[in-house]
């Protein structure tokens, strides 16, 4: 059995470019959903699945997502002084949600690369990965089937769905070497292949659990387009030696990196949250319905 998985990584360095002009100042992953930016969604979901220390991967203009989860001592004091104490509980709560940290990316240079910048204080632990654009809100239930299977196994573990057709050109591509329900081995791994390349029609989504070998292939994997290291390349490596799992999942949430999937993550979160049903009262009546 392997070292318990305690350590999520968030890569949060990226520029936003689909939300501009909006995140010409405002990092996407402060982009509210409901009532919280992103990426609280995401971390929320990792405390959820055991996890207690967070590396986000930030970048030169992402100071909002650090102060978010730091402490503010006037704002704290002026809730407290005028008696808002649900609002001051929330503020404080977010704080100390886990253990956070904080390591800037100084140049763009891919999701692989974002990766390796944790090397340094995960060292030899085995730890997740989640993209603050997938928003997952199953309460940290897939996360932790992951975890299970890294503790259990030894080998690295990433998220899977299946897509139809032309659908997994754009995404990196599993091939299965074996299947045990949701559980597969993956003996092959390609990034946006061509329909007729594709070993199958499993793309990866945006949960990863890996043992620390993984930097290590982070550290040989050469960069590709555009000067980028890939994490699909270096998941490559993982094939065989120690392995690389997969678990297929039918839900995969929301991808709050898209203006039309945000949009629905707002509406059907906040119908989630709707207890009292005032939401959705206030829904009909700006639709007219």
């Amino acid at each position: 059995m392997s070292t318990p998985v305690r350590t999520a990584v968030i890569p949060a360095a990226g520029l936003g470019t689909r939300f501009l002009p909006a995140t010409k100042s405002i990092p996407k992953e402060m982009l509210p959903v409901v009532d919280r930016p992103s990426i609280q969604w995401v971390i929320e979901e990792a405390v959820a699945a055991g996890i207690d220390d967070i590396v986000i991967i930030t970048s030169p203009h992402k100071k909002a997502v650090e102060d978010h989860f730091d402490r503010m001592g006037e704002l704290e004091a002026e809730l407290e002084a005028k008696g808002k104490a649900s609002m001051l509980a929330e503020v404080r709560r977010i704080t100390d949600l886990a253990t956070f940290h904080f390591t800037r990316q100084g140049a763009p240079l891919g999701l692989g690369h974002a990766v390796a910048m944790a090397a340094r204080h995960v060292r030899d632990q085995p730890f997740a990965v989640l993209l603050p654009d997938e928003l997952m809100p199953d309460g940290g239930q897939t996360l932790r089937r992951m975890i299970d299977i890294t503790e259990s196994t030894g080998a690295s573990v990433v998220s899977l769905n299946e897509v139809e057709g032309e659908e997994i050109s754009n995404y990196g591509c599993a091939g299965v070497a074996t299947r045990d329900g949701d559980v597969v081995e993956i003996d092959r791994i390609v990034e946006k292949p061509a329909v007729a390349d594709a070993p199958s029609n499993l793309r990866v989504t945006g949960r990863y659990v890996f043992t620390a070998e993984i930097f290590d292939r982070l550290a040989r994997t050469q960069p590709g387009r555009g000067g980028e290291i890939q994490l699909t390349d270096a998941m490559a490596m993982l094939i065989g030696d120690p392995g690389l799992r997969g678990l297929v999942i039918d839900d995969i949430g929301f991808d709050a990196g898209q203006k039309a999937d945000w949009l629905r993550a707002n509406v059907e979160l906040a119908l989630r949250e709707d207890a009292d049903g005032s939401t959705a009262a206030m829904l009909r009546a700006a639709l007219g319905d």
